[in-house]
């Protein structure tokens, strides 16, 4: 049986939505309990769910005392389910809060996968959902608990049912119910995750779908009265809750602090020329590089076809969009990928030309190469001798996913070449991030500095009483894995927490005015544990020492 039979086999019904699900859901799992606790965005949003959970309060979005108002709250209603379902908010295990991602990941290889098949063809659909699957941009976001995964998901579903509703037109035959269901519940779980994106994807698809048949009399069969009605019922009620909750606070920081930074220019130093997204789509894609250039090639030779037309509709405004947008981060175009991925899918239905094939080989070894100098970088710099192993063996398959891959498409075996560097790929992208990366202990000062404390019985989790206070480092990710009433201070007030039989962690700016003020106690510092690594979130060298408390014991009055 040949490798093309046995893809028929699992592309059959079901299967092939399936097939693409497990392909997301192997190359994210072991991320998510690998990866400790990252800064910033994933711990704000784990902080935020893990404070509605100790409150009570499903409505407000607050990080400590801090109003969070930048993102609708799906998210964290999906995280709060998950920790419910599997954890516990005092717990504080990251992984709970990103089980929505890697649902997220998974539906939107699935739908990728049901909503090719219905425009190509189920083999092209598995691989179409199989490449988003397996993509390091998407794997990489499904075990971070924030919003892309899932915003990515129903996304996806929703132009999945798109395609789906456009191929029944071009039958002649009308869609059914589930269809036009799963497209208005797509969307509204995109609003309600982050706000207008999806909606914004799906409305460019559809204008550029009538701009280029110059016909548009299908997207009457969207079923838009109860589907505006269903999507009014989903999103509004917690909108009008949260203009009452804060006298409309929220949309003022949420447009006004939020989204217009990010459109007048590069919000938070995130700026980035033209052509960003393009420049690391390489990278972001592979395993599957390989066949990016012929999947470009495609959506053009091949725009007359139906699939082609509608992934190229979905695609290219889509893409502008965030290119033109002054503000760019890595993760923006992941509501494109499954276009991508459809494009590159149905390059292989026929023999790839020459230089398609040549620029993809080329590309594919040089981001394998990029990969593996990463893993090797991250080794030299921050590993320790054993950690070699996952060094050697992230780096060695990600070069094999490159160079296989490479020979094979040279060879025109496109569909083998494609399923080896994916499977090499995977595991090169599990070896990185569930094996090397979180062993690199001097990336990771919140976990350090948290296990510093849970072994001297210091921690809340270790049930020491009263918060520990923090000055000069206040990263997110120790916030939440120390609790919600941790104490952000000045060396002034870390050496009072010390006075109160608190611990403190005082970065190494904040020593001498922490101990100057601790002298005039007259108290002695009780250091229990020094912690040195690099802060990522920004560039700094960090030393933190961990102080035990000592409160001051008054003076009985003599007797009289």
């Amino acid at each position: 049986m040949t490798l093309e039979s046995r893809l028929d086999d699992w592309s059959r019904g079901w299967r092939g939505p399936l097939f693409a699900a497990l392909v997301a859901l192997i190359a994210g799992l072991p991320g998510l309990f690998a990866m400790p606790p990252l800064d910033r965005d994933e711990s704000r949003f784990a902080q935020a769910t893990s404070q509605m959970l100790e409150t009570g309060d499903y409505v407000v979005i607050k990080f400590q005392d801090q109003p969070r108002f930048k993102k609708p709250v799906g998210i964290h209603w999906l995280q709060a389910m998950s920790v419910k379902a599997f954890s516990d908010a005092e717990d504080r295990r990251i992984w709970a809060y990103r089980i929505p991602s890697l649902l997220g990941a998974m539906l939107a290889a699935a739908a990728c996968a049901w909503g090719a098949a219905a425009l190509l063809d189920p083999r092209t659909g598995l691989l179409a959902g199989s490449i988003l699957g397996a993509t390091f941009l998407l794997s990489t976001e499904a075990f971070i608990a924030k919003t892309d995964a899932a915003l990515c998901g129903g996304t996806t579903l929703a132009m999945a049912a798109l395609a789906r509703i456009y191929a029944a037109h071009l039958k002649g035959e009308t869609a059914n119910k589930w269809t036009k269901l799963a497209f208005w519940i797509g969307l509204s779980v995109a609003a309600l995750i982050k706000g207008p994106v999806g909606l914004l994807v799906a409305f460019f698809a559809l204008a550029a779908l009538a701009i280029w048949d110059r016909k548009a009399a299908w997207m009457k069969d969207l079923g838009w009265t109860w589907g505006l009605i269903l999507f009014c019922a989903i999103c509004l009620p917690w909108a009008m809750m949260i203009t009452v909750a804060t006298d409309g606070a929220f949309w003022g920081a949420a447009v006004g602090g939020d989204l217009a930074p990010k459109l007048a220019g590069g919000q938070e130093g995130h700026a980035g020329p033209f052509g960003y997204h393009t420049l690391l789509a390489p990278l972001l894609s592979f395993p599957a590089t390989l066949l990016l250039p012929a999947g470009l090639v495609v959506g053009w030779t091949k725009r007359n076809e139906p699939g082609v037309r509608f992934a190229v509709c979905w695609l290219v405004p889509t893409w502008l969009m965030f290119e033109i947008l002054p503000t760019k981060l890595v993760h923006y175009e992941l509501p494109a990928y499954g276009a991508l991925a459809m494009l590159m899918a149905a390059a292989v239905r026929e023999p790839l030309a020459r230089w398609p094939r040549r620029i993809g080989a080329g590309l594919s070894v040089l981001m394998a190469a990029l990969l593996a100098a990463v893993a090797v970088y991250g080794q030299v710099k921050f590993g320790a001798k054993n950690d070699l192993v996952w060094t050697v063996l992230a780096a060695g398959l990600a070069l094999a996913a490159g160079i296989a891959g490479a020979v094979l498409l040279l060879r025109h075996h496109s569909v083998r070449a494609l399923v080896t560097a994916g499977v090499l790929g995977i595991g090169a992208h599990i070896a990185l991030t569930a094996g090397l990366i979180p062993r690199l202990e001097p990336l990771f000062l919140s976990k350090d500095i948290a296990d510093a404390l849970d072994t001297a019985r210091l921690s809340p989790r270790s049930g020491a009483a009263g918060p520990v206070a923090l000055t000069g480092y206040s990263e997110p990710s120790l916030i939440f894995q120390l609790g919600t009433a941790t104490e952000l201070t000045t060396g002034e007030g870390a050496a009072d927490a010390v006075a109160e039989g608190r611990p403190a962690v005082v970065e190494s700016r904040e020593e001498k005015p922490f101990r100057e003020a601790l002298t005039a106690l007259g108290l002695t510092p009780r250091p229990v544990a020094v912690i040195q690594g690099l802060n990522y979130s920004d560039g700094d060298d960090e030393k933190l020492t961990l102080y035990r408390g000592e409160p001051q014991i008054e003076e009985e009055e003599p007797a009289r």
